[in-house]
């Protein structure tokens, strides 16, 4: 005989839930009244109790988001059920690793902070398997949240012991691994080549008993991971699919966890403010004219190319300054209006866009502008950026045009008030001085908060930066 765990009714407009945290683990004796999960739903927290004694059997892993009524595990009560395996009785990753008597406590390998903000990162990608000697200061794993990665060195030498497999998103804290530096290199095993059939064979995991559409199955895989080990050390909740599933018609994988935040993010964006776009178009014949003018002697002195963006981030300083309102936020029932000019430029990246921020840029010349823009392309390349790079700007750049667009309304990065879209340059005719003549242009975009900004600042707004542009010396003599 087994009782069903269940996800209670949480509210009427709540249909789903996720599986915040299994507080017991798969196979141990619970008792009735004992809390078991924490579930959390859009708008309220909630813990499960035990509804008698028993084995759990968990069906559904921790991060999970399943349906109202899916039953997430099983109380056995008939003492019939299987005895649990030793790989899901071992202690939770967020206790502490025994020492062993014979030498040096084993170290754990934890979750880092990452920023107030980040409550979660995800394991990207093990660069050591679990078994392997590892050296102090060799780089173990890359972790991701939704706006840094960062990569994790051994703190001393040792055999690795990996507990969370890659993909998995895991709270900030959590026990990742160990390193036991009482095995030294000679006597630690060989790890068998990913390869290894047996390599690919998880330890073995109780059938889901839930709805199809309760959660997805568990992975096949363990990729990465010795045959002896292979995740023996990590919880039944640590082992949720990561793997993707083909028909051969459709490809279902599971979304990065800095795109889902990236979803999110826009979402909200477009829930929380009163979205107006509005659009100018600009000769850039100037700006080209004295670029290729200067060009030479400009890389010669600065070792950097001088490139449009330089130019398009001093004239947005100059235009916040001539139409303050845009430089504000709201924040509750007032308005934050900012004297700084601090400006975000947006880059795109193998793994989605990164928006670093330019600190005081009315202040940095063209050069330091070009010089930092090219330091943070190379951040976020190799996956260095910090979180202090990406925060506290005032407005948003973004360039669509080396992409090709030739226009677009871009979305604000809350809780900025405005972002200014680039788009591809041109050749089209143009009327001037009542001739056709053929000039390169762009499309400009400014998307602008219609709570704070009005049309009429939003549009003087975008002129400054069009006047700015088609006569350079303005951005010089700041006018």
């Amino acid at each position: 005989m087994s009782l069903d765990v269940k996800v209670p009714a949480a509210g009427e407009s709540i249909t789903s839930a996720n599986v915040a945290r299994w507080h017991k683990k798969n196979g141990d004796s619970v008792k009735k009244g004992e809390v078991l999960v924490t579930l959390e739903t859009d708008k309220v927290s909630n813990e499960l109790e035990a509804d008698g004694d028993g084995t759990l059997k968990i069906l559904v892993n921790e991060g999970e988001e399943v349906s109202i009524g899916t039953i997430i595990a099983h109380i056995e009560q008939d003492g019939s059920a299987p005895v649990a395996s030793e790989s899901l009785k071992s202690a939770p990753v967020s206790e502490k690793s025994p020492a062993p008597e014979s030498g040096g406590a084993v170290v754990e390998i934890k979750v880092p902070a990452a920023g107030e903000s980040i409550t979660s990162a995800n394991v990207a990608a093990w660069r050591k398997m679990s078994g392997d000697f590892v050296q102090k200061g060799e780089i173990l794993v890359t972790l991701e949240t939704d706006k840094v990665s960062n990569e994790l060195e051994a703190e001393i030498s040792g055999e690795l012991k990996v507990l969370v497999r890659e993909g998995e998103e895991v709270s900030i804290g959590t026990v990742i691994a160990t390193i036991d530096p009482n095995v030294s290199a000679s006597s630690a095993p060989a790890a068998a080549p990913v390869s290894t059939p047996a390599a690919e064979k998880p330890a073995a995991a109780p059938a889901p008993a839930a709805p199809a559409a309760a959660a997805p199955s568990a992975s096949t895989e363990a990729p990465r991971l010795k045959p002896d080990l292979s995740l023996a050390s990590a919880p039944a909740d640590r082992a949720p699919s990561t793997a993707d599933s083909s028909d051969g018609r459709t490809t279902r994988k599971k979304m990065s966890m800095l795109r889902r935040k990236i979803a999110t993010h826009l979402v909200n964006a477009q829930q929380t403010a009163a979205i107006l776009t509005t659009f100018n178009e600009v000769d850039m014949t100037s700006v080209m004219d004295l670029r290729k003018q200067v060009q030479e002697e400009f890389m010669k002195k600065h070792g950097v190319k001088l490139g449009f963006m330089s130019f398009f981030v001093k004239a947005v300083s100059q235009a916040l300054k001539d139409v303050p309102a845009i430089n504000g936020r709201i924040e509750g029932q007032d308005v934050i209006q900012n004297h700084f000019y601090d400006i975000g430029v947006a880059i795109g990246t193998e793994k989605g866009l990164v928006v670093p921020v330019l600190r005081d840029a009315d202040q940095k010349s063209f050069a330091q502008i070009e010089k930092e823009i090219l330091d943070y392309a190379k951040k976020a390349k190799d996956g260095k950026i910090t979180i202090e790079d990406l925060t506290g700007g005032v407005f948003t750049i973004s360039n669509g045009g080396t992409y090709g667009s030739l226009l677009s309304t871009p979305i604000l990065n809350p809780p900025q008030s405005g972002i200014l879209g680039m788009h591809t340059i041109q050749q089209r005719p143009v009327a001037l001085n009542g001739q056709v003549v053929i000039r390169p242009m762009m499309y400009l975009a400014l998307s602008y908060d219609h709570r704070l900004v009005d049309g009429k600042e939003a549009v003087t707004f975008l002129i400054r930066i069009k006047d700015c542009l088609e006569s350079p010396t303005r951005l010089l003599l700041e006018m």
